[in-house]
């Protein structure tokens, strides 16, 4: 018999503890309105694998999506396969001496850990649990203990409310500071940060950037939120946008409580995410300020 509820009622955390502390085999799944569903797979108390509807699961797109391979091997890859299973390609990546088995696990578990951490950041939504429903067969799978995955989930809870208490409005765009913070010297820009760096422009909201490197609202603002920090860039309101009244919380909720917000508006430039414009020449940062970051970032 289905295990049924609301995130509301029943948290993600207490779920977990449940499945943990039972034992349970079988298949979560979750959905709220509007947005991509996700099914977590577990095996004795045990996760196993897990899977996003919006988002490619298969084991080449998490290699590159990591940096394990590049697209012209994963192409490769793909031209061989007579059969797209994870096991073929997997064993095929292998022999073809792209990657090791460890760099596959490597792979799979980050992923999985990926969906799981965004899932904690569900306020609500309705979930399902069908005992002994498994994976396919063709799918690689990675057992994870849930204790340490429940103690970092309640670290993200926390702060993901900072998050959205500090950066609350994605409609708003960032440039490059022209006095970038001593504070550089402590940054390493990992492959996902320089990604944003490269569409950081008066004209392309936070939003947008997200919406063009598919990123979710967790990973855009924390990584906005660390080069504000650092200094690198400041926030400003988008080149040819309405000037908007600043967000206010209201009277009586507290710093950490996320305040509910309408939909980000739509993207400035017709064409939908996928079309964010490339930086103009006259909104895009000097590029003495670009080169000055870069050469700097190297001598560290």
């Amino acid at each position: 018999m289905a295990l049924k509820g609301n995130l509301k009622d029943f948290s993600l955390t207490q779920i977990l503890n449940l499945a943990n502390l039972a034992r349970k085999t079988g298949m979560l799944h979750l959905e709220q309105p509007a947005t991509p569903g996700a099914s977590l797979f577990f095996r004795e108390g045990k996760l196993i694998d897990a899977n996003l509807e919006s988002q490619a699961t298969e084991v080449t797109t998490l290699l590159a999506r990591i940096g394990k391979i590049s697209s012209e091997q994963q192409k490769s890859v793909l031209s061989q396969a007579s059969v797209r299973t994870d096991k073929e390609m997997g064993l095929l990546l292998i022999n073809m001496g792209y990657v090791t088995q460890a760099d596959i696990l490597q792979s799979v578990r980050s992923h999985l850990l990926d969906i799981i951490y965004l899932l904690f950041t569900w306020p609500d939504g309705a979930f399902r649990f069908e005992p002994g429903v498994m994976p396919s067969d063709d799918r690689i799978t990675v057992p994870i203990y849930l204790e340490g995955v429940i103690m970092e989930g309640t670290r993200r809870i926390q702060e993901w409310e900072m998050l959205q208490d500090e950066l609350p409005d994605l409609d708003m765009a960032v440039k490059f500071s022209s006095r970038p913070s001593t504070n550089l010297r402590d940054i390493n820009l990992s492959v996902d940060e320089w990604r944003v760096i490269s569409f950081i422009n008066p004209r392309n909201s936070i939003k947008q950037i997200a919406d063009v490197n598919k990123m979710n609202e967790f990973q855009i603002r924390k990584i906005v939120y660390r080069m504000l920090s650092a200094g690198l860039v400041e926030l400003i309101q988008p080149e040819g946008a309405a000037p908007k009244r600043l967000l206010t919380r209201p009277q009586g909720v507290p710093p950490t409580t996320p305040v509910t917000r309408r939909p980000s508006t739509a993207l400035a430039t017709a064409g939908g995410p996928a079309s964010v414009p490339a930086p103009e020449t006259s909104a895009r940062p000097s590029r003495n300020v670009i080169m000055r970051l870069i050469d700097r970032i190297k001598k560290l």
